[in-house]
């Protein structure tokens, strides 16, 4: 191990410390988005709950990881109140505390008007709504307990404050993740619990590279910086939010889109 200044350097990863003695979970972060905010929290000195609802689903990168010492997997379905209040508190039991959840799992189907099925639009809501609300209630009650509170960080998405043409359903989802966003800002404040969230724009996932990207290019085209944004991107929005610079930060929807015209 090397030291770098602040920094530490493991097996070529330079570690910072804004998260230094922070438990924090992340949902659905076995792959994609969630994965990348799970390891950047890592790099930063958190200690990270890893979770999905697929058994065994981060398995194998966190076993390849250099910071495999600070990622936990926990694998339950948020969209179950038990295997919440159970694994929560398993969290709470082992580490004593929880600092900072990131509500990021979610699921997405893109259906024009006429066209929209009913099982997809329950599955929508249940995990990108009713899923949030159970990990947002069942954390923070642990978080009451923190001298100093915590930070609640819910994904949304740059379509549920400007809406988009065949996201009906997906986007009314993240439209009300971004209104409970700011009634739990109120209502926690007491608490000294900070609820925000993060909206991403286009964003270059597995799941985007399988997309039709002559269908995007129009959306790509108004973004002024010139680029998708990256995983990485996504999670930096998010580690400034969970760090302590942004104490006096609740209630706000933070844009990471390249600065988008749509």
């Amino acid at each position: 191990m090397l030291e770098a200044g602040n920094l530490k350097v493991v097996g070529g990863t330079a570690l910072g410390s804004l998260l230094e003695g922070k438990v924090c979970i992340v949902t659905g972060s076995a792959r994609g988005i969630g994965q990348e905010i799970a390891t950047l929290f890592a790099e930063e000195g958190g200690q990270i709950i890893v979770n999905d609802a697929r058994e065994g689903a981060a398995d194998d990168w966190i076993a390849e990881s250099t910071l495999k010492d600070r990622l936990d997997a926990m694998y339950f379905d948020i969209t179950d109140p038990e295997a919440v209040r159970k694994n929560v508190m398993a969290i709470k039991k082992k580490y004593g505390h929880i600092d900072v959840l990131v509500n990021n799992a979610g699921v997405e189907f893109n259906e024009l008007i006429g066209m929209i099925s009913r099982p997809n639009m329950e599955k929508t809501f249940n995990v990108n709504v009713y899923g949030t609300i159970e990990m947002l209630q069942t954390v923070s009650r642990v978080m009451s307990r923190n001298p100093n509170g915590g930070s609640i960080i819910n994904i949304s998405s740059m379509v549920g404050l400007r809406g988009n043409v065949g996201q009906l359903v997906y986007s009314a989802t993240k439209g009300a993740v971004i209104a409970l966003t700011k009634s739990a800002a109120k209502e926690l404040a007491p608490k000294k619990i900070r609820v925000n969230s993060i909206a991403p724009g286009l964003t270059q996932t597995a799941m985007m590279e399988q997309a039709d990207i002559e269908k995007l290019q129009g959306r790509i085209n108004n973004i002024c910086m010139g680029r998708l944004a990256q995983p990485r991107d996504i999670a930096g929005g998010c580690l400034l939010l969970a760090s302590d610079y942004a104490s006096y930060i609740s209630g706000q929807i933070l844009s990471v889109d390249g600065c988008t015209i749509m």
